[in-house]
Protein backbone atom coordinates (compact mmCIF):
# COMPACT_ATOMS: atom_id res chain seq x y z
CA UNK A 1 0.00 0.00 0.00
CA UNK A 2 1.40 3.38 -0.97
CA UNK A 3 1.24 6.19 1.57
CA UNK A 4 -1.01 9.21 1.60
CA UNK A 5 -0.14 12.14 -0.63
CA UNK A 6 -1.49 15.56 0.18
CA UNK A 7 -3.71 17.00 -2.52
CA UNK A 8 -3.14 20.56 -1.34
CA UNK A 9 -2.94 22.51 -4.59
CA UNK A 10 -0.95 25.51 -5.72
CA UNK A 11 -2.92 28.44 -7.11
CA UNK A 12 -3.50 29.29 -10.73
CA UNK A 13 -0.40 31.48 -10.79
CA UNK A 14 1.81 28.36 -10.74
CA UNK A 15 4.47 28.53 -13.45
CA UNK A 16 3.83 25.17 -15.11
CA UNK A 17 6.93 23.33 -16.29
CA UNK A 18 7.37 20.11 -18.20
CA UNK A 19 7.91 18.17 -14.97
CA UNK A 20 4.88 19.66 -13.20
CA UNK A 21 2.31 17.10 -12.07
CA UNK A 22 -1.22 18.11 -12.99
CA UNK A 23 -2.54 17.57 -9.44
CA UNK A 24 -0.21 20.40 -8.31
CA UNK A 25 -2.39 22.93 -10.11
CA UNK A 26 -5.93 24.24 -9.83
CA UNK A 27 -6.56 23.62 -13.54
CA UNK A 28 -8.83 20.88 -14.80
CA UNK A 29 -6.94 17.58 -14.76
CA UNK A 30 -8.53 15.79 -17.78
CA UNK A 31 -9.44 12.11 -17.66
CA UNK A 32 -6.55 9.85 -16.65
CA UNK A 33 -5.44 6.87 -14.57
CA UNK A 34 -3.10 6.90 -11.58
CA UNK A 35 -0.17 4.52 -11.04
CA UNK A 36 -1.88 2.10 -8.69
CA UNK A 37 -4.63 -0.50 -8.53
CA UNK A 38 -6.93 1.90 -6.70
CA UNK A 39 -6.84 5.60 -5.92
CA UNK A 40 -8.56 6.67 -2.72
CA UNK A 41 -9.43 10.24 -1.77
CA UNK A 42 -10.41 11.66 1.60
CA UNK A 43 -11.88 15.16 1.47
CA UNK A 44 -10.82 17.38 4.37
CA UNK A 45 -11.87 20.72 2.87
CA UNK A 46 -13.57 21.52 -0.43
CA UNK A 47 -12.83 24.48 -2.69
CA UNK A 48 -14.89 27.65 -2.77
CA UNK A 49 -15.92 26.82 -6.35
CA UNK A 50 -15.43 23.76 -8.58
CA UNK A 51 -13.21 20.75 -7.96
CA UNK A 52 -15.87 18.19 -8.92
CA UNK A 53 -14.80 14.56 -9.38
CA UNK A 54 -15.62 12.91 -12.74
CA UNK A 55 -15.57 9.17 -13.55
CA UNK A 56 -15.91 7.22 -16.80
CA UNK A 57 -15.62 3.53 -17.68
CA UNK A 58 -12.64 2.50 -19.83
CA UNK A 59 -14.69 -0.36 -21.29
CA UNK A 60 -17.49 2.01 -22.25
CA UNK A 61 -15.06 4.25 -24.15
CA UNK A 62 -13.57 1.21 -25.90
CA UNK A 63 -16.98 -0.16 -26.89
CA UNK A 64 -18.02 3.22 -28.29
CA UNK A 65 -14.79 3.47 -30.27
CA UNK A 66 -15.23 -0.03 -31.71
CA UNK A 67 -18.78 0.86 -32.76
CA UNK A 68 -17.68 4.10 -34.44
CA UNK A 69 -14.07 3.65 -35.54
CA UNK A 70 -12.67 0.16 -34.95
CA UNK A 71 -9.57 1.13 -36.93
CA UNK A 72 -8.74 3.84 -34.39
CA UNK A 73 -9.59 1.61 -31.41
CA UNK A 74 -7.01 -0.93 -32.63
CA UNK A 75 -4.24 1.71 -32.53
CA UNK A 76 -4.66 2.18 -28.78
CA UNK A 77 -3.36 -1.36 -28.19
CA UNK A 78 0.03 -0.33 -29.59
CA UNK A 79 2.80 0.91 -27.23
CA UNK A 80 2.57 4.69 -26.82
CA UNK A 81 5.19 6.87 -25.14
CA UNK A 82 4.11 8.56 -21.90
CA UNK A 83 6.32 11.17 -20.24
CA UNK A 84 7.54 10.29 -16.73
CA UNK A 85 7.70 14.04 -15.96
CA UNK A 86 10.96 13.77 -14.05
CA UNK A 87 9.98 10.68 -12.02
CA UNK A 88 12.61 8.47 -13.65
CA UNK A 89 13.94 5.32 -11.91
CA UNK A 90 17.65 4.63 -12.26
CA UNK A 91 18.71 3.23 -15.65
CA UNK A 92 15.27 3.82 -17.17
CA UNK A 93 14.14 6.02 -20.04
CA UNK A 94 12.42 9.34 -19.21
CA UNK A 95 9.24 7.95 -20.75
CA UNK A 96 7.14 4.79 -20.59
CA UNK A 97 5.93 2.69 -23.53
CA UNK A 98 2.59 1.29 -22.39
CA UNK A 99 -0.52 0.96 -24.60
CA UNK A 100 -3.58 2.98 -23.61
CA UNK A 101 -5.63 -0.24 -23.78
CA UNK A 102 -4.41 -3.72 -22.86
CA UNK A 103 -6.18 -7.08 -23.15
CA UNK A 104 -4.64 -9.44 -20.60
CA UNK A 105 -5.99 -12.53 -18.83
CA UNK A 106 -9.49 -11.69 -20.02
CA UNK A 107 -9.46 -8.13 -18.70
CA UNK A 108 -9.40 -4.80 -20.54
CA UNK A 109 -7.01 -2.56 -18.59
CA UNK A 110 -6.44 1.13 -19.26
CA UNK A 111 -3.39 3.34 -18.74
CA UNK A 112 -3.83 6.97 -19.76
CA UNK A 113 -2.67 10.55 -19.25
CA UNK A 114 -3.02 12.58 -22.45
CA UNK A 115 -0.86 15.54 -21.44
CA UNK A 116 2.00 13.17 -20.66
CA UNK A 117 1.56 11.35 -23.95
CA UNK A 118 1.79 14.64 -25.80
CA UNK A 119 4.80 15.89 -23.83
CA UNK A 120 6.69 12.60 -24.35
CA UNK A 121 7.14 13.70 -27.95
CA UNK A 122 9.84 16.09 -26.69
CA UNK A 123 12.20 13.10 -26.44
CA UNK A 124 13.86 12.45 -29.82
CA UNK A 125 13.98 8.67 -29.36
CA UNK A 126 10.36 8.30 -28.18
CA UNK A 127 8.05 6.53 -30.66
CA UNK A 128 6.36 9.15 -32.83
CA UNK A 129 2.63 9.76 -32.76
CA UNK A 130 1.20 9.44 -36.24
CA UNK A 131 -1.82 11.50 -37.37
CA UNK A 132 -3.91 8.35 -36.94
CA UNK A 133 -2.70 7.96 -33.35
CA UNK A 134 -3.63 11.57 -32.63
CA UNK A 135 -7.07 11.03 -34.14
CA UNK A 136 -7.54 7.94 -31.97
CA UNK A 137 -6.49 9.80 -28.82
CA UNK A 138 -8.76 12.72 -29.71
CA UNK A 139 -11.73 10.37 -30.10
CA UNK A 140 -10.86 8.68 -26.80
CA UNK A 141 -10.85 12.09 -25.09
CA UNK A 142 -14.08 13.19 -26.77
CA UNK A 143 -15.87 10.06 -25.56
CA UNK A 144 -14.52 10.42 -22.03
CA UNK A 145 -15.85 13.99 -21.98
CA UNK A 146 -19.27 13.02 -23.32
CA UNK A 147 -21.72 13.85 -20.48
CA UNK A 148 -23.80 10.85 -21.54
CA UNK A 149 -20.90 8.54 -20.69
CA UNK A 150 -19.37 10.02 -17.53
CA UNK A 151 -20.81 11.19 -14.24
CA UNK A 152 -19.69 13.73 -11.63
CA UNK A 153 -19.80 14.19 -7.87
CA UNK A 154 -18.73 16.84 -5.37
CA UNK A 155 -16.74 15.44 -2.45
CA UNK A 156 -17.58 17.16 0.83
CA UNK A 157 -15.54 17.09 4.07
CA UNK A 158 -15.48 13.55 5.42
CA UNK A 159 -16.35 11.93 2.08
CA UNK A 160 -14.13 9.16 0.76
CA UNK A 161 -13.86 7.90 -2.82
CA UNK A 162 -12.14 4.74 -4.11
CA UNK A 163 -11.63 4.32 -7.86
CA UNK A 164 -10.32 1.20 -9.64
CA UNK A 165 -7.69 2.64 -11.98
CA UNK A 166 -7.58 -0.37 -14.28
CA UNK A 167 -11.29 -0.08 -15.19
CA UNK A 168 -12.07 3.62 -14.74
CA UNK A 169 -10.60 6.99 -15.65
CA UNK A 170 -11.02 9.91 -13.29
CA UNK A 171 -10.88 13.66 -13.68
CA UNK A 172 -11.23 16.77 -11.55
CA UNK A 173 -12.72 20.02 -12.77
CA UNK A 174 -10.85 23.28 -12.26
CA UNK A 175 -11.49 25.09 -9.01
CA UNK A 176 -11.15 28.44 -7.25
CA UNK A 177 -10.05 28.52 -3.64
CA UNK A 178 -11.04 30.72 -0.73
CA UNK A 179 -9.42 34.13 -0.08
CA UNK A 180 -8.46 32.75 3.35
CA UNK A 181 -5.64 30.24 2.69
CA UNK A 182 -6.49 28.32 5.86
CA UNK A 183 -9.73 27.23 4.14
CA UNK A 184 -8.05 26.04 0.93
CA UNK A 185 -9.15 22.82 -0.74
CA UNK A 186 -7.42 19.86 0.91
CA UNK A 187 -7.68 16.18 0.09
CA UNK A 188 -5.53 13.19 1.01
CA UNK A 189 -4.81 10.57 -1.63
CA UNK A 190 -4.02 6.89 -1.01
CA UNK A 191 -2.77 4.35 -3.55
CA UNK A 192 -3.69 0.85 -2.25
CA UNK A 193 -2.49 -2.38 -3.88
CA UNK A 194 -5.38 -4.82 -3.68
CA UNK A 195 -5.14 -8.51 -2.83
CA UNK A 196 -7.00 -10.57 -5.42
CA UNK A 197 -6.90 -7.83 -8.08
CA UNK A 198 -6.52 -8.58 -11.78
CA UNK A 199 -3.15 -9.59 -13.27
CA UNK A 200 -1.38 -6.92 -15.32
CA UNK A 201 0.66 -7.32 -18.51
CA UNK A 202 4.46 -7.23 -18.31
CA UNK A 203 4.62 -3.73 -19.82
CA UNK A 204 3.29 -2.32 -16.52
CA UNK A 205 6.62 -3.24 -14.89
CA UNK A 206 7.97 -0.06 -16.49
CA UNK A 207 5.74 1.93 -14.14
CA UNK A 208 5.43 -0.24 -11.06
CA UNK A 209 8.70 -2.17 -11.03
CA UNK A 210 6.72 -5.14 -9.72
CA UNK A 211 3.36 -6.32 -11.02
CA UNK A 212 2.91 -8.85 -8.21
CA UNK A 213 -0.72 -8.78 -7.15
CA UNK A 214 -1.06 -7.12 -3.75
CA UNK A 215 2.46 -5.65 -3.93
CA UNK A 216 2.54 -3.14 -6.76
CA UNK A 217 1.86 0.46 -7.62
CA UNK A 218 3.32 3.79 -6.70
CA UNK A 219 6.32 5.53 -8.24
CA UNK A 220 9.61 4.63 -6.63
CA UNK A 221 12.66 6.63 -7.71
CA UNK A 222 16.02 7.33 -6.09
CA UNK A 223 15.52 9.23 -2.84
CA UNK A 224 11.87 8.25 -2.44
CA UNK A 225 10.75 8.31 1.19
CA UNK A 226 7.49 6.54 1.93
CA UNK A 227 5.45 8.51 4.44
CA UNK A 228 1.93 9.36 5.50
CA UNK A 229 1.61 13.16 5.92
CA UNK A 230 -1.65 13.94 7.67
CA UNK A 231 -1.36 17.73 7.89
Amino acid sequence: MSGFRNEGFFGAAWNYGRNTRIYQTSERQTFHTDSSDVVGLLCIREAMEGGDSLLVSTSTIYNEMVARRPDLAALLFEPIATDRRGEVPENEKPYLEIPVLNWHAGFLTGFYQRQYIDSAQRFPDAPRLTPDHVEALDLFDALANDPNLHFSMRLQPGDMQFVHNHALLHDRTGFRDWPDASRNRHLLRLWPSMAGDRPLPDCFKQRYGSIEIGNRGGIIVKGTSLNVPLD
